[in-house]
């Protein structure tokens, strides 16, 4: 046998915490338990593979999609090539490597779950976080919006139809996603989603159904489409502080208000009448005015012009809070930028696969919490490198996980070395520091020419009905 397993499979998750280090001892590697795990399951009736011949229990089944979302190879096949592998590793009967029975244990696995676990590991890495990877030593989150397109098939058309702008059967169903992103380590702290168009679908609406993961004292730093008096004065209304871009409908003059310094003064925002989507008692409650800083920041990038931007917070302190340390914060906006686009191109998510709306949004989560872990890995990896979590290679981390999946699980040998096997793991993983580059520029141009095929310009049924006729 070469792994010694202290413990059956069974329904108990810890073999989805072994594959990624967890250790109790270590902060950064415990933000969720293996009791934590179970309480969760069990709160959301997560009861399946009871039997004792059953290979897809909640565990495995987690796990083996935890791998596919992660794994450069996607697709089921290679998910239940990676079970049948461990089921021999374990010496337990050998179950089919056909994937009908993981795709419906997959099925089995609640949205909730996947999301509550996600939000478990981002809040809890991020309260372990220490101060100096923070601003100012508080929580600051980062928001914003993304899309990602589904299979075109008529359940996903009904549920996220594709841009009106599109002719039928020639688009992809698109589902709009707002995160929420901790600054510090770069986790994901919770997300919504919907459609990509109709009423009430846009960002900033999906980002008030986030606003209960968000705690007194925290920061949010957000684009100009959330500036808006509503989005503020909720937020105030829980304690929350703001950092947005002012959006471009608000004007500002210098000259008025409370003079702070220069390009830096405190106004008076008063309450616009009421919109279609607030209700009278929500409106009655909010205050008939808001106090905001409006700050001055000038960008300066080499080869393109000055620009400068009103950034609106609530940070009213200029003693506590310069101004060039507001323009700092906000500057760190870019963040959720880089984070969207290792999310969905690091970990190939531009596409989802399911065919299903249900399953799409079980998908979306398995990629999040997929994220989660390894960002979780990544910042016990900074810490003993010395750096901060965004200085760590998310690509790196990820091919240094999937190299050491068969010696985490079980924690290793006979004799156990689990800790060894942690401890070169994230030095490993540490190592993969991503370059300082300053002010990069590339061209939006490549080299290797794409295959020059034709776009499709009609539904893909109508031209197998005409290439079949000729």
């Amino acid at each position: 046998m070469l792994f010694y397993f202290s413990r059956g499979l069974g329904s108990r998750f810890q073999t989805v915490l072994d594959s990624f280090g967890h250790q109790a001892d270590n902060p950064l590697l415990n933000a969720l338990s293996q009791s934590g795990l179970e309480r969760i399951a069990a709160e959301e009736g997560v009861d399946f593979g009871n039997h004792p011949d059953d290979v897809y229990t909640p565990s495995v089944t987690l796990w083996a999609w935890l791998t596919q979302v992660l794994s450069g190879s996607k697709s089921c096949v290679a998910a239940v090539a990676r079970v049948v592998t461990l089921m021999a590793i374990l010496e337990r009967p050998i179950p089919s490597a056909g994937t009908g029975a993981y795709c419906k244990a997959r099925a089995k696995l609640p949205e909730a779950f996947l999301r509550r676990l996600t939000v478990t590991v981002g809040a809890g890495l991020e309260d372990r976080a220490p101060d100096d990877w923070r601003w100012h030593g508080l929580r600051v989150n980062l928001v914003d919006g993304f899309a990602v397109d589904l299979p075109d098939t008529p359940a996903n058309q009904k549920a996220y139809p594709q841009p009106s702008s599109q002719a039928a059967g020639l688009g992809y169903p698109l589902m709009r996603v707002v995160i929420l992103l901790a600054f510090a380590t770069a986790g994901v702290l919770d997300a919504a989603c919907g459609p990509h168009q109709g009423k009430e679908t846009g960002e900033p609406a999906l980002f008030r159904q986030l606003l209960d993961s968000l705690r007194r004292r925290d920061v949010v730093v957000a684009d100009r489409y959330y500036c808006s008096y509503w989005l503020v004065a909720l937020l105030q209304e829980r304690g929350v502080e703001v950092a947005f871009r002012l959006h471009q409908r608000r004007r500002y003059d210098f000259r008025r208000g409370q003079r702070v310094g220069a390009g830096d003064h405190v106004v008076r925002w008063f309450k616009p009448a009421r919109p279609g989507w607030m209700d009278e008692a929500t409106y009655a409650g909010l205050p008939e005015a808001l106090t905001v800083r409006e700050v001055l920041v000038t960008v300066t990038e080499p080869g393109r012009r000055t620009r400068k931007i009103v950034v609106a917070t609530t940070l009213l302190d200029a003693a506590a809070y310069p101004q060039k340390d507001i323009a700092d914060l906000y500057h760190q906006r870019w963040h959720a930028e880089l984070d969207i686009r290792a999310i969905k191109q690091t970990l190939r998510m531009e596409h989802l696969t399911c065919k299903s709306p249900a399953l799409a949004r079980r998908e979306l989560w398995a990629h999040l919490l997929g994220y989660n872990l390894v960002r979780q890995v990544m910042a016990a990896a900074a810490r003993e490198a010395g750096r901060s979590p965004r200085q760590v290679s998310l690509a790196g981390a990820l091919q240094t996980l999937e190299a050491f999946r068969w010696l985490l699980i079980g924690q290793g040998p006979v004799g156990g070395n689990g800790s060894a096997f942690v401890a070169i793991l994230l030095l490993a993983v540490g190592a993969h520091e991503v370059g300082n580059r300053p002010d990069r520029v590339e061209p939006r141009e490549v080299k290797r020419r794409p295959r020059n095929y034709p776009r499709l310009k009609k539904a893909r049924d109508q031209r197998r009905r005409e290439l079949l006729a000729t």
